[in-house]
C-alpha cells in the first residue's frame, strides 16, 4: 500500500441550512437501550448513502445480465463455511501497479492479486466525490469501464446525477458544494475477495467503509460513516482489469461506537489534509 493523492479530490459515489448554528456534526443517539447485536431500527436513508444506491440501481441490469451468464455453473461452497487463509491480510510485497490513468491506477497484474487490487482501486474510485463532477465524471468511466460499456454508463451516470440529484444534495451543476462547505465522499476498502475467476472475467466483492457528507456551518448533511460491500465484475482488456458492471449492498456494519463526533471544520481540514492509497492484494 503506497501513499497517493486522494481520488475524491476532496471529492462517489456513495452524499445541505444551519446545524443547531454551532457548525458541528450532530451526533445519533441510540434509539433504545438494546442489545447492540440486536436487531437494530432501520436507519433514516441519506442523501449520500442514496448516492451509491442510485449507482447500484444505474447498473442493475448490466450486473444481471453478467451474473445471468454465470448461472449455469456449480455453486461454490459458502464463505461461511470457508474461513480465508491466515495468509490472506499479509502484505505480498508485489508492487499493485505500474503507473496511472489520471487519478485511477493502471496496470495491473493479469492473476487473481490483481483483479483484486483494481477492484479495491476502483471501488475508492466510483464512490469518490469526483464521480459528482460532469467532466470527471467522463474520465473516470472511460478509465474504469471497458469501452463497450462507456457510452452506455455516461448517459445512465449522467441521468441519475442530474440537476434533481445534485439540488438535493446542496452541489452545483459542477458538483462542486457551497462557498464555506467541503462535500466529502472518501472510501476505504476494507478487504477483497474473490467470488469468481477466470482469466477473462472475475467478479471480487470489496467491503467498504468511508465517511461521507458536507461539512462546514449550514450544512444540513453533516459528515458520517457508513458501510457497504460492492461487487465488482471485471474483464481482462486493454491489458488492464476493467469494469464490466458493478453493484452495491449495505453492510456488513460493526456496532457503533461512543466516540465524540469531530466538528464540521475538523472534519473538513482532515478531507484536505490526508491523501488516499493505492490499495494492493
Amino acid at each position: 500500500m503506497s501513499n497517493d493523492d486522494q481520488y475524491g479530490g476532496g471529492a462517489g459515489g456513495s452524499g445541505y441550512g444551519e446545524v443547531g448554528g454551532t457548525g458541528q456534526t450532530r451526533t445519533r443517539l441510540p434509539d433504545s437501550a438494546s442489545d447492540p447485536y440486536g436487531t437494530p431500527p432501520r436507519r433514516t436513508p441519506r442523501a449520500s448513502r442514496g448516492l451509491v444506491t442510485v449507482v447500484g440501481v444505474v447498473v442493475l441490469l448490466i450486473a444481471a445480465i453478467a451474473f445471468a451468464n454465470q448461472s449455469g455453473d456449480t455453486p461454490e461452497t459458502p464463505a461461511a463455511q470457508s474461513p480465508p487463509a491466515a495468509t490472506s491480510t499479509e502484505a505480498t510485497g508485489t508492487r499493485p501497479v505500474d503507473g496511472k490513468n489520471g487519478a485511477v491506477p493502471k496496470g495491473f497484474a493479469h492473476n487473481e492479486q490483481g483483479a483484486q487490487s483494481a477492484a479495491a482501486n476502483y471501488a475508492v474510485a466510483l464512490v469518490s466525490a469526483d464521480i459528482l463532477k460532469p467532466q470527471m465524471r467522463r474520465q473516470i468511466v472511460r478509465q474504469v469501464f471497458v469501452a463497450d460499456k462507456v457510452s452506455e454508463l455516461e448517459t445512465r451516470l449522467d441521468q441519475a446525477y442530474g440537476k434533481a440529484f445534485l439540488d438535493q444534495a446542496g452541489l452545483d451543476a459542477n458538483g462542486n458544494a457551497a462557498q464555506g462547505l467541503t462535500y466529502i465522499s472518501r472510501t476505504v476498502p476494507v478487504g477483497a475477495k474473490t467470488a469468481k475467476y477466470s482469466d477473462s472475467t472475475t467478479t471480487v466483492d470489496v467491503w467498504c467503509t468511508g465517511a461521507f457528507g458536507t461539512a462546514g456551518v449550514g450544512s444540513t448533511n453533516p459528515v458520517s460513516n457508513d458501510w457497504f460491500t460492492m461487487t465488482l465484475t471485471l474483464r481482462w482488456a486493454e491489458n488492464d482489469w476493467k469494469v464490466e458492471s458493478f453493484a452495491q449492498k449495505d453492510g456488513p456494519a460493526p456496532v457503533h461506537t461512543d466516540r465524540t463526533a469531530s466538528t464540521a471544520e475538523e472534519i473538513a481540514k482532515a478531507a484536505t489534509e490526508f491523501g488516499g492509497f493505492t490499495y494492493a492484494r
